[in-house]
Order: structure tokens, then sequence, then C-alpha cells
């Protein structure tokens, strides 16, 4: 049985992207790579062993384009209002909360945010199916 253990994204700058995923999420380093020409850096947060990579190409100039085939990254949370709240607080433009409804039944309370690249994360309400 196969095991999920990081997804990797390309990322323009280290600094704002370890700071994005520091402030908005907690995800702290737990390894970086360097090589000549570019880095791997593996964030993860201390409730999971899943991690994200980031990869870091030092002579890249032009920023990413994610492209139509990405979709996002999810993360749960305790309390979404109150995330959502701090994400304001910390100017990480957080966009509006939503209730995603079938059949008159909320099947998630969720925001989305970007980060610095331009990647998607959605940030849920645990609960239900997201357990």
């Amino acid at each position: 049985m196969a095991t999920p253990v990081h997804s990797m994204i390309r990322v323009l700058n280290e600094a704002r992207s370890l700071d994005f995923y520091a402030r908005a999420f907690g995800l702290e380093i737990a390894d970086r790579i360097p090589f000549s020409d570019f880095a791997l850096i593996y964030l993860r947060h201390r409730s999971s062993p899943f991690e994200l990579e980031l990869t870091v190409n030092f002579d890249r100039k032009e920023p990413y384009a994610p492209g139509d085939g990405y979709g996002h990254l999810a993360v749960v949370v305790d309390d979404v209002d109150s995330e959502h709240a701090r994400f304001v607080r910390e100017n990480l433009n957080p966009g509006p909360l939503r209730d995603f409804r079938h059949d008159g039944t909320t099947l998630a309370r969720f925001f989305f945010v970007s980060d610095p690249d331009g990647y998607k994360i959605e940030v849920i309400q645990r609960g239900g199916r997201f357990g």
C-alpha cells in the first residue's frame, strides 16, 4: 500500500514563501537540501507527517504559472471563522467564507487563500468528511 509523503510546488522567492506558509499554516522547515542551482525545502506541521516540498530554482526570474490543471491544496482547522479573521489580521488576503451546501445540508465551510506564487489553498472547517 502506498503512503502519501509530500506534494511539491515551485516557488520564486524562498523567504517570501517560507514566511507565508509559517504564518498561514504553522509549517516549519523539516529539511532543506541545497544543490548548486536549486534547493528543496520540505515543510511540515507538527500534527502530520505529510510534507509540502518547495522547489526553488535559483536562476528563475519570472513567476511560475500554476496552469489550468492545478486545483488546490487543502487543510482543516478547528475554527474556520477565527482562522479567517486571523488571516485578515495577518494581511494574508483570504477569500470570503463559503458555506458549501448540497440538498440543504452543509458539506463544508471554507475559504481559499493564495500563496505568494498564486497557488490556491482551501481552509476547511474540521468535521464531517473532513474529520
